[in-house]
C-alpha cells in the first residue's frame, strides 16, 4: 500500500505586511479553522468539485498482463464517483493558505481480456496540489490566478467480476492514469478554485443600505496576507450619504487581539464608527410646549424658570406655557476606551415665551453636553448601539430676561433630555450598523471587546 501524500492548494494572496498598507475602517483576522469550514462547505459539502468531475472521460488503456499475458484493453473509462473524506487548511506565513484534500476516484469501463469482455471498476487515491495567487489589486478587487497544478497518486485497486487480472495490470493502469489524469483534473480544479474565489471574495465587496440615510460600501483595502496564525483582511468602509457624498474618516494602525480559539476577529475603528454615527444621528429640531403632556417634569421646569425671572420682568409673569426647542449641535462622537464606549454630543435647549401683545421672548438658551453610555450587541449581522445617560454638563449661552444662575434647572433639564431627546437618538440607531459578511462566517454568539480606539468582535 503506497503512502498517500497530501493534496494541497496554495492560496497565495499577497506578501504585504500590515505596516506597508494604510489600515482603513476595519480589519479582520480569519483562522485556519474558519477557512477550513468555508472552503469545505464550498468545495465539498455543496458538491462543487464532484459536480465538475462527474462524468470525466479518460483515454483508453492498452497493455499486456491479463490471463496468460494476453493483450488487455480498457475502453470507455469514465469517472462515476468522487469520495472526498475531508479538507484541512494550514496558513503559510507570507505565502498564503494551504488547502489539503485526500480524494478517491471511482472509475468504470469495459475491459477486454483476449476474447473476454466484462465491466471493470478502478479505485484510485489521488492528491492534487495547485498554487493560487491573488494579484493585481485595484479598487477593492483582486485577480485570482491558478499555477503549478500537480497530481500525486496513491494506491490503485481494480475489481473485475472474473478476477482474471494479474498484479501487472495494476501497474499498467496506474502508470497510464498517472500520465493522463493530471491534464484532466487540473483544469477542473482551476474552474472550481475560480468559482470559489468569486464566491468568497464577493463577501468582501458589498454595498449595504444604512436605513434611509445612505449606504456603507465594504471592499478590500489591500491584498490579503497571512501571518501563520490567521489570514488578515483590511477592509475599507466607505460611508456614503444619499446622493453619493462620502463621509471621510481617518484611519490608524490598530493591533487586533490574539485569536486563541476564535474563528474570526473583526476590529472596527473609532473613526469609522464616528462616520457611521454622523450619518445615522440626524435629529431634526424638536419644539413643543412646556406642559405635563409633553414631558413629566414640565411643571417643575416652568416653576423653576419663573422663580428665576427678575422681579421687574412683567412679560415673564404671563400664564401662557413656555415653548421648548431641542436642537442637536455639532457632530456626535464615540470614544472607545478599555472596556468602555461613550458617545458625546451637544444639545441646545431654548426656552421661549410668546406674549399676547409682543414678540417672542428668549427666556434662556442652554447648551447641554451629554456623555452617553453605549451598550453594544450583535443582532442579525448588525452592530446594535443602545444609549443611556451617563453625564450632563450645562452652560448658559444667553438670556433676554437676565437669568444668570442655572444650577436649579439642571435636574429638570436632564429629565427633559432623557424623556424627549434620548429616545430619538436610540430610534435613529435602531437600524443598527450593518457588518460585512466576511466569507459568510456567521456572527452568532459573538463576543465583543472594547479597546482603546477599537471595537473588537470575536466569533
Amino acid at each position: 500500500m503506497m503512502m498517500l501524500k497530501t493534496f494541497g492548494i496554495i492560496l497565495f494572496c499577497g506578501l504585504l505586511s500590515p505596516s506597508e498598507e494604510v489600515l482603513s475602517g476595519l480589519s479582520c483576522a480569519v483562522s485556519p479553522g474558519a477557512m477550513q469550514n468555508v472552503l469545505s462547505d464550498a468545495i465539498l459539502q455543496n458538491g462543487l468539485l464532484q459536480q465538475h468531475l462527474q462524468g470525466l472521460v479518460l483515454p483508453n488503456i492498452m497493455g499486456e498482463g491479463g490471463l496468460l499475458n494476453s493483450p488487455t484493453s480498457i475502453t470507455g473509462l469514465h469517472l462515476v464517483k468522487v469520495h472526498l473524506p475531508g479538507l484541512t487548511v494550514a496558513l503559510l506565513p507570507g505565502v498564503g493558505v494551504q488547502l489539503t484534500i485526500a480524494a478517491k476516484l471511482e472509475l468504470r469501463g469495459n475491459c477486454l481480456l483476449g476474447l473476454l469482455s466484462e465491466l471493470i471498476s478502478i479505485f484510485l487515491d489521488v492528491n492534487i496540489t495547485a498554487t493560487v495567487k491573488c494579484t493585481n489589486f485595484d479598487s477593492g478587487t483582486v485577480h485570482v490566478v491558478t499555477e503549478d497544478c500537480l497530481c500525486i497518486f496513491g494506491a490503485v485497486k481494480i475489481k473485475l467480476l472474473s478476477g482474471l487480472l494479474s498484479l501487472s495490470i495494476d501497474e499498467i493502469v496506474l502508470n497510464k492514469l498517472t500520465a493522463t489524469l493530471p491534464s484532466l483534473l487540473c483544469p477542473v480544479v482551476d474552474i472550481v478554485i475560480n468559482l470559489v474565489s468569486i464566491q468568497v471574495l464577493g463577501t468582501l465587496n458589498s454595498v449595504i443600505p444604512l436605513g434611509a440615510a445612505g449606504t456603507i460600501h465594504y471592499q478590500l483595502a489591500s491584498l490579503p496576507f497571512t501571518s501563520g496564525l490567521f489570514l488578515v483582511l483590511d477592509l475599507d468602509g466607505a460611508v456614503k450619504q444619499v446622493g453619493g457624498s462620502v463621509i471621510p474618516h481617518d484611519s490608524s494602525p490598530s493591533a487586533l487581539p490574539l485569536m486563541l480559539d476564535k474563528l474570526l476577529v473583526m476590529g472596527l475603528r473609532q473613526s469609522f464608527l464616528n462616520a457611521v454615527l454622523l450619518l445615522l444621528i440626524q435629529i431634526p429640531p424638536q419644539t413643543f410646549s412646556c406642559t405635563p403632556e409633553a414631558f413629566s417634569s414640565a411643571s417643575l421646569l416652568q416653576e423653576a424658570l419663573m422663580s428665576m425671572a427678575p422681579a421687574g420682568c412683567s412679560t415673564c409673569q404671563g400664564t401662557s406655557p413656555l415653548s421648548v426647542s431641542l436642537t442637536l449641535s455639532g457632530n456626535p462622537l464615540i470614544f472607545l476606551e478599555e472596556n468602555k464606549a461613550t458617545l458625546e454630543l451637544s444639545v441646545m435647549i431654548q426656552v421661549s415665551l410668546t406674549p399676547l401683545d409682543g414678540p417672542i421672548l428668549n427666556f434662556l438658551l442652554l447648551k447641554a453636553d451629554l456623555g452617553l453610555n453605549v451598550h453594544v450587541s450583535i443582532a442579525g449581522g448588525r452592530l446594535m448601539l443602545g444609549l443611556s445617560l451617563g453625564s450632563t454638563s450645562f452652560s448658559l449661552e444667553s438670556s433676554e430676561v437676565g437669568i444668570s444662575n442655572i444650577s436649579s434647572l439642571k435636574p429638570h433639564c436632564s429629565s427633559l433630555l432623557v424623556e424627549k431627546f434620548l429616545p430619538l437618538i436610540n430610534a435613529a440607531l435602531g437600524v443598527g450598523i450593518p457588518l460585512p459578511n466576511v466569507m459568510g462566517i456567521a456572527l452568532a454568539k459573538a463576543e465583543i471587546r472594547i479597546l482603546g480606539g477599537l471595537l473588537v468582535i470575536l466569533v
